[in-house]
């Protein structure tokens, strides 16, 4: 499973808010770290907006900064937000599937059930857990560099 770059601008942005929470932080600032469109950026930080995620402050000393506490942002409810469909084969889409194996193949619920665990392993994830260094089932997770 790949996720769109569209998922990928927005848990960066949100991980990045998590780490500067001190301050607002700019569009234009998290586009230059990452190397990212600022108008891909801008329409990802709309959203976010729009999902109470995040505030977003206009004008001349504005910019954004987290809404909620990192550790109340669930990335499982993030990716389901930000991805069009999890259609992990031609199979899971209704309105185009033209598989000759559609009845008998048991590929789509193999890939069903992989889908299921992927998301449910995103969904025992907060922000607060990527940007943290915690012990998790006998690992330590080690937050990201922290760039200012």
């Amino acid at each position: 499973m790949r996720l769109t770059a569209y998922t990928d601008y927005t848990l960066r942005t949100l991980i990045y808010l998590a780490l500067h929470r001190d301050r607002l932080v700019t569009i234009q600032e998290i586009a230059e770290l990452h190397d990212i469109s600022k108008n891909h950026l801008t329409k990802v930080v709309h959203q976010l907006g729009m999902s109470e995620m995040v505030d977003t402050v206009r004008g001349r000393h504005g910019g954004l900064k987290l809404k909620l506490e990192p550790r109340d942002i669930n990335i499982g409810d993030v990716v389901r937000s930000t991805e069009s469909d999890f259609y992990m084969a031609e199979c899971f889409d209704p309105t185009s599937n033209t598989c000759c194996y559609s009845l008998a193949c048991k590929l789509k619920a193999v890939l069903n059930s992989a889908t299921k665990a992927y998301l449910a392993v995103l969904d025992d994830i907060s922000l607060e857990d990527l940007i943290s260094k915690k012990k998790v089932s006998g690992q330590v997770k080690v937050h990201p560099i922290r760039i200012t």
